[in-house]
C-alpha cells in the first residue's frame, strides 16, 4: 500500500499519476487532498463548477461533489475506466483524505516532486 501526499500537486497531472498505479493493480491511499491545486483562473472555474452543476437537476443527477477528497477521488475516477471490471477494480484499491488521518504513519508518506507551475 502506497501513501501518497497530495500537497502542492496539480489534480489533473496528479490523477493521472494515481490512476496508471491504480491499474497496476496498486493500492493507494492519497492524504491532504484539500492541499492540492486545481490551475486555471478563478472566473473560468467557478464559471465551470456552476455550469456542471445547472446540467442535471437536483434528483437525477450528475452530481459533482464539494469536499476537496471527494473532487479529487472523482477526477481519479475519471481517470479510470471505471464502467468495465478493470477500473471498478482499480477504484476499489482508491482512498483519498483531506488530510493525514491519525491512523497512518507519517514517515511512510511518498511526496512526489511537484511540476512546474507557470504563474
Amino acid at each position: 500500500m502506497a501513501v501518497v501526499d497530495a500537497s502542492g500537486q496539480i489534480v489533473g497531472r496528479f490523477s493521472s499519476v494515481i490512476a496508471k498505479r491504480l491499474l497496476g493493480g496498486e493500492e493507494v491511499v492519497v492524504v491532504n487532498a484539500e492541499k492540492a491545486l486545481i490551475t486555471g483562473s478563478t472566473r473560468w472555474l467557478t464559471g465551470e463548477f456552476r455550469h456542471r452543476r445547472d446540467i442535471g437537476s437536483q434528483r437525477k443527477g450528475p452530481f459533482y461533489p464539494k469536499r476537496p477528497d471527494r473532487i479529487l477521488h472523482r477526477s481519479i475516477r475519471g481517470m479510470l475506466p471505471y464502467q468495465h471490471p478493470r477500473g471498478r477494480a482499480a477504484l476499489k484499491r482508491l482512498r483519498v483524505h483531506a488530510e493525514l488521518p491519525a491512523d497512518l504513519p507519517a514517515d511512510a508518506i511518498e511526496h512526489p516532486a511537484a511540476p512546474h507551475i507557470r504563474s
